[in-house]
């Protein structure tokens, strides 16, 4: 992919730009050197951007609202049939926003997602999903992708110039990837937008590690089965969009075990912090010191999503 294919900034601004105009998307906060809340993170300047308050409980927002407010500039939205696929978080933000103008659309959803995203959403069996996609396009309903597009990875790049308009300069960033569309934005924002070289991490669940795959391969891949605590970070293909922007943009990608997510998911929690397990990943790469030279260092790490129920603490977090 060429670079004049990658995002520019000047798009990340707009997309902002449209975020702010909405009215459905919040500025998260952003905790800052809060190191001393988390001994076990070493010497390092910790800052936490907490997506997990964002509208509808991640960040996916961000992106579905750039995606759909550049899509409805080109076409009436109400003559469209809006379709996507998506574990959860895309798909609940994909309704929150038909809902807020009125229009309608399908989420196909795989059987794996967790049941706090399906009450108004149909769920399908994996090895069914793209089928169910693409006989759905071929009856004209237009797709859109819940990682693979670069409207959607615009919006998430405005999460970095939130950061960076908070006045803080980080040396490293460390963020959860699934398909690779948030860390995607993130990446590209910092290194667009920051006045100092940022390194961006991107971690992956062990058992779901396309990006990583992807990355040792030189080119996107597919894997036949994918498995994770965290459910929201395990679609069984990495966008080839997001795979040209990390190999760009992106230091390395990190794999943490499902035990070292929920390991930071009760961390958090102790902390007052509600993440959900795909929320929890990036933590977990700090706390189990897995992301090199952090010493001294400004480290902000994204708290991606909250979408977890009561049921599920219990079940992932008994004591």
């Amino acid at each position: 992919m060429e670079t004049a294919e990658l995002l520019t900034l000047s798009e990340i601004k707009e997309a902002g730009e449209r975020l702010s105009a909405s009215g459905m998307v919040v500025r998260t906060p952003l905790l800052k050197e809060v190191q001393a809340m988390f001994p076990d993170v070493g010497n390092l300047h910790l800052y936490l951007k907490l997506e997990n308050m964002q509208t509808t409980g991640s960040f996916k927002i961000r992106g579905v609202v750039n995606q759909f407010e550049k899509l409805s500039a080109t076409c009436d939205l109400s003559n469209k049939k809006l379709l996507t696929m998506s574990a959860g978080n895309y798909g609940k933000a994909f309704a929150y926003y038909l809902s807020r103008k009125g229009l309608v659309g399908k989420c196909v959803m795989p059987i794996t997602a967790p049941d706090n995203r399906v009450a108004l959403i149909k769920q399908t069996p994996t090895s069914e999903l793209q089928p169910t996609v693409d006989q759905l396009v071929s009856q004209g309903h237009h797709y859109c992708h819940s990682f693979d597009d670069r409207d959607l990875m615009a919006g998430h790049g405005t999460c970095a110039l939130e950061v960076l308009e908070d006045g803080v300069q980080p040396d490293v960033v460390v963020v959860c990837c699934g398909g690779g569309g948030l860390v995607s934005g993130i990446a590209a924002g910092f290194h667009l937008a920051s006045t100092k070289p940022v390194r961006v991490y991107a971690v992956e669940p062990e058992g779901s590690n396309t990006m990583w795959e992807s990355m040792q391969a030189g080119h996107a891949v597919q894997k036949s089965t994918v498995r994770s605590v965290a459910a929201g970070l395990s679609p069984p293909y990495a966008g080839k969009l997001c795979y040209a922007h990390c190999k760009r943009f992106v230091e390395e990608v990190i794999l943490v075990s499902d035990q070292e997510i929920i390991q930071s998911m009760q961390v958090l929690f102790a902390r007052g912090i509600k993440a959900e397990p795909s929320g929890c990943a990036a933590m977990a790469a700090i706390l189990n010191k897995r992301v090199p030279d952090v010493e001294g260092k400004v480290v902000v790490v994204v708290i991606t999503g909250g979408n977890v129920s009561v049921e599920e603490v219990y079940q992932l977090l008994p004591k």
